[in-house]
């Protein structure tokens, strides 16, 4: 029986190299249940995963484990020479192995192999249960795709049979067959489990959801829905009790001012008085310096209850969290479009499966199509030839309206321009500051809009070219788009669900997640099947 994990963080902080810090004093306790661990894009999620996981060390605290700990990074990149048993993990059981059955006695070779005889069998029998039966330990790693590399080193994490396995985006590169698959992977997985991902289906059978802000970290329990219900209803009461502390200093401050006037009048008649009387001067001068006393008395006090009323404020506010709310502009009406609004005839395309090369298929005014089929079946292929990068081979491809294309590397950008460069052209309408604005209310702050697009994160960049299509004086009438949520946090794909749901031309958008497919209100699928291409509606 795998030992009980346990990882506890106490005091950690963490500070990056120039010095200033991305996370102090976080407290964390990770037992056995499927953990999900959610945040903003840069707020430190994967640096924490690799604290936890034992690959860097705290500034400051102490993280203690107990039982093993697999770590999978989210960008699977292999190194030249490196192989299949590479991308698994498990090549040097392997190596100790093939050394041992070649007549090594080297207790070394004995060591790295442990209980794990049956490795190299086991790794086959994976890649064969995962229809990679064409792949061996050996084959080189450069000749795997993008999701056939995430699939072997998610075989290898499963197969380390970790007391703790820390996964970091899991589905990023999966297509919809292999997220079911890593789902029930998931639900099966025995040992103790966390999860960074942005993927709602994937944090909906969490058992316990962390959430890493500004604030630190907050734990919930449940799923996913429990997590956004259970967030919104503490936001909802720290903003309460923000507002009732502001209002109580406004109530005090008004007292405050109240009682200075009372005693002010109360001095200007005492004054007046002994003048009337004809006081002696000494007296006069007394009483002047009594009064100032005791105006002195009650402006040293008055600033204390000033400062007690700030510090409450301040404690309220401190339980907000530091929102970035991202607000999108409707996009501009789409100029009238024919009801035609592309269609392919006949065509053949230059790449894809060989049952997917031919495709007969109309698209019409207003339709909102999900393309989706497994990796390397021909959607970007598909989305190509409709925008006509890509020629087809025979037949007809031909598109009536103007059509924008966002591809997996966002092509559309020019990589040495600012945001603001390239969308000041497509708008003369509105001025440089309302275009700053609107950038600004997507997130898009002064700093991020005046670097260059290559400087950019793969977030801010896809909201900079999204804003590029939207916030253009007349937007496409065909948008295409090839797995555009892929490297968003959550509250970013909320905001491209709203850019999308308000866009009326026809949207052709391929994603493997079916939570964003429903969000943005498909009305067709266009799906690769197993005797070609078919439409159908949603």
């Amino acid at each position: 029986m795998a030992l009980v994990t346990s990882v506890t963080l106490e005091s950690v902080s963490y500070q990056l190299p120039d010095g200033s810090s991305l996370f102090t004093d976080l407290d964390l306790h990770i037992d056995h249940r499927r953990t999900g661990l959610v945040g903003r894009n840069g707020v430190g999620k994967s640096l924490l995963a690799r604290l936890i996981a034992g690959h860097i060390s705290p500034s400051t605290g102490r993280c203690t484990r107990s039982g093993t700990v697999y770590y999978l990074a989210q960008h699977v990149s292999p190194e030249p020479g490196h192989t299949v048993a590479d991308l698994a993990g498990v090549r040097p059981v392997i190596s100790a192995l093939e050394r041992i059955e070649q007549g090594s006695t080297e207790q070394a070779d004995f060591d790295c192999i442990g209980e794990r005889w049956g490795i190299r069998q086991q790794l086959l029998d994976q890649l064969a249960k995962n229809n990679l039966a064409h792949l061996t330990p050996s084959t080189p790693a450069s000749d795997l795709s993008g999701g056939e590399a995430m699939r072997v080193a998610l075989m290898g994490a499963f197969l380390s049979q970790a007391d703790l396995l820390i996964l970091d985006e899991p589905t990023n590169h999966l297509d919809h067959q292999h997220r079911r698959a890593l789902h029930e992977q998931l639900l099966n997985w025995p040992n103790g489990l966390l999860v960074i991902s942005h993927d709602r289906d994937v944090l909906e059978n969490m058992e316990v959801i962390v959430e890493l802000s500004s604030m630190g970290l907050t734990r919930y329990g449940g799923g996913f829905s429990f997590y956004t219900q259970a967030k919104a209803e503490q936001l909802r009461a720290a903003q309460l009790q923000l507002a009732s502390a502001k209002l109580e200093r406004k109530r005090q401050e008004q007292a405050l001012r109240e009682q200075k006037e009372r005693l002010e009048r109360s001095q200007s008649r005492g004054h007046k008085q002994a003048s009337d009387a004809n006081q002696a001067k000494v007296l006069l001068g007394r009483q002047k310096e009594r009064s100032q006393a005791s105006s002195g008395k009650l402006r040293v006090q008055q600033d204390a209850a000033r400062e007690q009323l700030s510090a409450q404020v301040r404690q309220a506010a401190s339980q907000v969290e530091e929102q970035q709310a991202i607000f999108v502009y409707p996009p501009q009406a789409c100029q009238s479009a024919p009801v035609q609004i592309a269609e392919l005839i006949d065509a053949r395309l230059p790449q894809g499966a060989e049952h997917l090369r031919s495709i007969n298929v109309t698209l019409t005014r207003g339709q909102r199509i999900a393309l989706v089929g497994p990796n390397g079946c021909g959607k970007s292929t598909l989305l190509k030839v409709l925008v006509g990068q890509l020629p087809v081979v025979s037949g007809q491809a031909r598109t009536f309206v103007t059509t924008a294309y966002l591809d997996q590397h966002l092509g559309l950008l020019k990589p040495e321009q600012t945001v603001l460069e390239q969308l000041q052209p497509l708008n003369r309408q509105l001025n440089e500051g309302e275009l700053r604005t609107r950038l600004a209310q997507l997130g898009l702050n002064a700093d991020r809009i005046n670097q260059p697009c290559n400087r950019l994160s793969g977030g801010e960049r896809l909201k900079a070219a999204m804003a590029c299509v939207f916030y253009a004086a007349s937007p496409p009438q065909l948008l295409l788009l090839d797995e555009p949520a892929n490297h968003l946090d959550l509250p970013s794909v909320q905001a491209l669900e709203s850019m999308l749901k308000q866009y009326s031309g026809t949207l052709v958008v391929t994603s493997h997640d079916e939570v964003f497919l429903t969000a943005i209100g498909v009305t067709h699928r266009l799906e690769a099947s197993p005797t070609g291409w078919l439409i159908t509606p949603q």
